[in-house]
């Protein structure tokens, strides 16, 4: 199971359900995970498919969101390929990319925060937003929650919007009174996140079925 075969599953789902397909990824990923087994020699499957799944469910969101932020002038690239790569190996777009996201812990030196995705613009390499993406909230949620709160005490870093993608397979984000914990730190300490899931969710101005994505992106480039 590649992340060529994973997108082969979203678009024969795609063809489907049209527009409507991002609600159908728990089953995109059900699919996949069998297919994966049937191809596992190992002893540990879940733990192989586990690390599979958290790895290219990350690359199935920017392949799912890439062209839509293209036609708005921005681009997309990986966190990790920053995060990996030397700056002195990276072009100058990326170079300002990664210096424009660096957060500052004074005398520990300088890191990048942990994002899966980061949306720009590549005329100025200003960063527009970042994304993390997990199938479920617990995985990272305060996590992200963490990295806004860095992210806005810098002047160089504050307009950076930080959001969540998830299936949320748990339903976390289902209901917005009472809110579960993990839907009380998006709505308090990021900037949003949207929800890829068959189950329609109670949307708040935080909280929004993935297709409102671009739209909101849109409004933020204004």
């Amino acid at each position: 199971m590649t992340i060529k075969e994973l997108i082969k599953i979203y678009e024969e789902k795609k063809k489907k359900y049209g527009i409507q397909a991002y609600r159908y990824i728990s089953v995109v990923l059900q699919e996949a995970k069998e297919q994966h087994k049937k191809d596992f020699s190992g002893k540990d499957h879940e733990q192989s498919w586990r690390a599979f799944k958290g790895k290219n469910l990350e690359k199935l969101i920017e392949y799912i969101i890439t062209d839509e932020v293209q036609n708005l002038g921005l681009r997309v690239i990986n966190g990790s390929s920053l995060e990996r790569t030397n700056s002195a190996n990276l072009s100058k777009e990326l170079s300002l990319v990664k210096r424009n996201l660096i957060v500052d812990y004074g005398e520990f030196g300088s890191h990048l925060p942990d994002v899966d995705l980061i949306i720009y613009d590549p005329k100025t390499s200003k960063i527009i937003a970042v994304l993390s993406s997990k199938v479920t909230l617990r995985e990272r949620i305060a996590q992200t929650g963490y990295w806004k709160i860095k992210l806005a005490s810098d002047e160089a870093t504050k307009h950076i919007k930080v959001y969540f993608v998830t299936p949320d397979e748990d339903g976390t984000l289902t209901i917005k009174k009472p809110a579960k914990k993990g839907r009380a730190i998006v709505e308090v300490d990021t900037d949003g996140s949207y929800v890829l899931s068959e189950i329609n969710i109670e949307e708040s101005k935080k909280v929004k079925m993935f297709d409102k994505f671009i739209d909101d992106l849109k409004k933020l480039l204004k």
